[in-house]
């Protein structure tokens, strides 16, 4: 009897062992799982898993137990700077990008001042007007003598044309805001239109731009004019020649987004 019991309990061999076996198995499988996904992660991330098995294997809270001790999104932008696949940072892309936008801006000005030097070329008026390209805009100044006649803000109807040339070239490009500004010398005026020099640069603006927006093709809501009076002169006003320079009248296109002040092109090709 005793021999046959002895037979009965070999044949049914202690697996209490497969028990921790397998768990062994389970983890191993988890960790190489998040050797995998960590390898896509940062640094950051991957101490935080490191962690967590350690505290799953010493017998505390296991990884999957306690989720939230792997941040799964990404750092607030005032923590860590972003990156993108070439190792940019955000900023660094927003740069290039305006870098961009500039360098744009500045080959479609270039292109509207030729064609403005040209038009000068072509019609003898390098006397009367000249274009400036800078950091901030694209100008064009018109001497007072082109447009009118001694202390009268009335457009000469022969420069009306210079007017419909420029507004034409303007609607090529309408993303661009327009300043029309007005100067005069230091001469004091009064007659019985205006009061001040203030009253006729303003004046002379205002009648050039009207004659600009006669093209329908164009928006007012991109034009503004203001009158400097005398109070912004480009020369002397010692002498004749630096009076006749200082009365004019500026059509500036204004840059959407200013670069550097390292550009300067001025004057007729």
């Amino acid at each position: 009897m005793n021999k046959k019991r002895k037979q009965h309990h070999e044949d049914h061999i202690d697996e209490t062992w497969l028990i921790p076996y397998a768990d062994l198995l389970t983890l191993l499988l988890a960790l190489f799982i998040i050797l995998f996904a960590s390898s896509q992660m940062d640094s950051k991330k991957y101490d935080s898993i490191m962690k967590s098995l350690n505290s799953a294997f010493t017998g505390g809270s296991s990884f999957f137990d306690q989720p939230e001790v792997i941040p799964l999104i990404d750092p607030p932008a005032s923590d860590i700077k972003k990156k993108d696949q070439d190792g940019k940072s955000a900023q660094e892309i927003k740069a290039e990008q305006q870098q961009q936008l500039i360098q744009k801006e500045t080959a479609e000005l270039k292109e509207l001042k030729q064609k403005i030097d040209q038009y000068i070329q072509d019609n003898n008026l390098d006397t009367q007007l000249e274009t400036k390209l800078t950091h901030d805009m694209l100008m064009i100044t018109i001497r007072d003598n082109a447009l009118f006649a001694s202390g009268s803000a009335n457009v000469k109807t022969d420069a009306q044309k210079l007017a419909v040339t420029i507004s034409d070239m303007l609607t090529q490009y309408p993303q661009y805001q327009i300043e029309v500004a007005g100067h005069t010398d230091n001469v004091p005026i009064r007659n019985a239109e205006f009061d001040t020099n203030w009253d006729l640069s303003a004046k002379r603006a205002i009648n050039f731009m009207k004659i600009l927006l006669q093209n329908d093709k164009i928006s007012a809501e991109r034009f503004r004019t203001i009158g400097y009076g005398e109070f912004q002169p480009i020369d002397t006003n010692d002498t004749a020649e630096g009076k006749a320079k200082n009365r004019r009248v500026e059509v500036s296109i204004l840059r959407t987004i200013k670069e550097p002040d390292t550009l300067s092109v001025t004057g007729n090709p």
